[in-house]
C-alpha cells in the first residue's frame, strides 16, 4: 500500500506513532529473547568453532536486505514495507525455533538469516519517525522511539524465569524458546503495522536521487561512517561479549540481565540524548559516543563479571549517540538510508565472523583493544560535519 494518503508533517501528534512504538519494542524483545543468545545455541549444539557464524549471517542478511527494502518503502510506503519486515522476521523466529529443537544447526541458520533481513527492514522505522518531524525536533522523536526499546528488554528480562520454565515443558533450553516467543511478538508487530497511518516525509522528492548522487551530497559520506561504525562495533562486541560471559560461568538469568544493561545504555536515555542533540548538535554526540564506545571496548577485557556489565551498558551508550547523531542527519537524505544501514550491518557481519578468529586465535582482550581503536571513527565524521559548516557560514 502507498503512503500517498498520508498527513503532512507539521500536523504530527507523537501519538499517533503509537502502533510504531509498540512495534519497536516488541521488536526489540523479540531479538533481546532470540538472535542475541544465538552464540549460546550455536555452542550448545556442539558448534564451539562456529558461535560467531549466526550474528554474521544475521549482519550478512540485513546488509543485502537494508537496500531492497529502503527502496521499496520509498516505492510503495513505509507502511507496507515495515509491515512485510516483521512478517519476514516472524517466520525466521519460529524456523530458527524449529533448528534449536531438533538440533539442526542449518535449518536454525536459516532462521537467523530471515531474522537478520527482516531487521534490514524494521530497523528503517527511525526513518519513518524522524521524517514525521519538524528537523529540529528529530533527535527528540527518535529517542522516544529509543525508549520503547527499553520496554520490550525489560518486559523480556522480567519474564526470564517463566520462559525458562516453558522451555523446559517443551523440553528444551530458554535460549532455543525465545526464538518460538520471538515469532510471537515479531507477528504481533506486523499486525500493528496495520493499524499505522503514515505521515509522509517532507521534501519526498530528494528520495528520487540516484545512489551515486546521493552519496555525492554533503554530508552523506561522514554520516554513513559514522553509523556504520558504530554499529559494526556494538555487534561484534555484543554478540560475543555474552559468551565469553558464559565462559566465566554466568548464568541464563545473569546473561539476560547483562543484555538488558546494554539494551538500556542503547535506549534508555534516548528521552535525554535525543532532545540533547537537537539543542547542541550533531558534533557533540559523535564525539561523546566515540569516547564512550573505546571505553567499553577497553573495560570489556577486565576481570570479574562486574566489568563485564560496565562495556555493555557503555557500549550502548555510546551507540545510543552516535545513532541519534547519524540518523538525524541521515533523515535528510532518503535515497541514501538504506544502503548506509546495509553498510552498517556488513561492518556488523565482519566483525563478528572476525571477531571469532580473533578470540580463537589470540584471546578476547585482543579483540578488545581492536575495537577500541576503531570506536574512534565517528571523530572523523565529527570533523567532517564541523568542517562542511564552516564552509556553509
Amino acid at each position: 500500500m502507498s503512503d500517498s494518503a498520508a498527513v503532512p508533517a507539521a500536523s504530527l501528534n507523537l501519538g499517533r506513532l503509537f502502533p510504531l512504538y509498540a512495534a519497536q519494542a516488541l521488536a526489540t524483545g523479540a531479538v533481546n529473547v532470540s538472535t542475541i543468545l544465538a552464540a549460546l545455541v550455536v555452542g550448545n549444539l556442539g558448534f564451539e568453532s562456529l558461535v560467531g557464524l549466526p550474528s554474521t549471517l544475521i549482519s550478512t542478511s540485513a546488509a543485502l536486505s537494508a537496500g531492497l527494502f529502503g527502496a521499496l518503502m520509498l516505492a510503495r510506503g513505509r507502511r507496507l514495507g515495515l509491515g512485510l519486515a516483521f512478517t519476514v522476521g516472524a517466520l525466521g523466529a519460529v524456523a530458527g525455533f524449529a533448528g534449536g529443537k531438533l538440533g539442526s544447526l542449518p535449518v536454525f541458520l536459516v532462521g537467523a538469516a530471515l531474522m537478520g533481513a527482516a531487521q534490514g527492514g524494521y530497523q528503517q522505522a527511525r526513518y519513518a519517525v524522524a521524517e514525521s518531524v519538524s528537523e529540529e525536533r528529530r533527535g527528540t522523536a527518535l529517542g522516544a522511539l529509543m525508549l520503547m526499546s527499553v520496554v520490550g528488554s525489560f518486559l523480556m528480562t522480567g519474564f526470564s524465569h517463566p520462559i525458562e520454565r516453558a522451555a523446559a515443558s517443551l523440553g528444551t533450553t530458554a535460549e532455543i524458546f525465545g526464538w518460538l516467543l520471538g515469532g510471537v511478538l515479531l507477528a504481533v508487530a506486523a499486525g500493528l503495522m496495520g493499524l499505522w497511518r503514515p505521515l509522509r516525509a517532507p521534501g519526498a522528492a530528494a528520495a528520487r536521487l540516484p545512489l551515486r548522487q546521493a552519496f555525492a551530497l554533503p554530508g552523506v559520506r561522514g554520516t554513513a561512517l559514522a553509523l556504520a561504525a558504530a554499529q559494526g562495533l556494538m555487534v561484534t562486541l555484543m554478540s560475543l561479549t555474552p559468551h565469553r560471559a558464559h565462559e566465566m560461568g554466568m548464568d541464563h538469568a545473569g546473561i539476560a540481565g547483562l543484555i538488558s544493561g546494554h539494551i538500556l545504555g542503547m535506549f534508555g536515555f534516548g528521552w535525554l540524548t535525543g532532545p540533547l542533540i537537537d539543542r547542541v548538535g550533531v558534533r557533540p554526540g559523535y564525539v561523546s559516543g566515540a569516547l564512550l564506545l573505546s571505553a567499553a571496548a577497553l573495560s570489556a577485557p577486565l576481570p570479574g563479571h562486574t566489568w563485564l556489565a560496565v562495556s555493555m551498558f557503555l557500549l550502548g551508550l555510546g551507540w545510543n549517540l552516535v545513532n541519534v547523531s547519524g540518523s538525524k542527519e541521515m533523515a535528510r537524505f532518503p535515497a541514501a538510508q538504506g544502503v548506509t544501514d546495509g553498510l552498517g550491518y556488513v561492518a556488523a557481519g565482519a566483525g563478528t565472523l572476525l571477531g571469532g578468529v580473533v578470540i580463537a586465535r589470540s584471546g578476547f582482550p585482543a579483540l578488545a583493544y581492536v575495537c577500541a581503536a576503531l570506536s574512534l571513527l565517528p571523530l572523523l565524521s565529527a570533523w567532517r560535519a564541523g568542517h562542511r559548516r564552516g564552509q556553509s557560514h
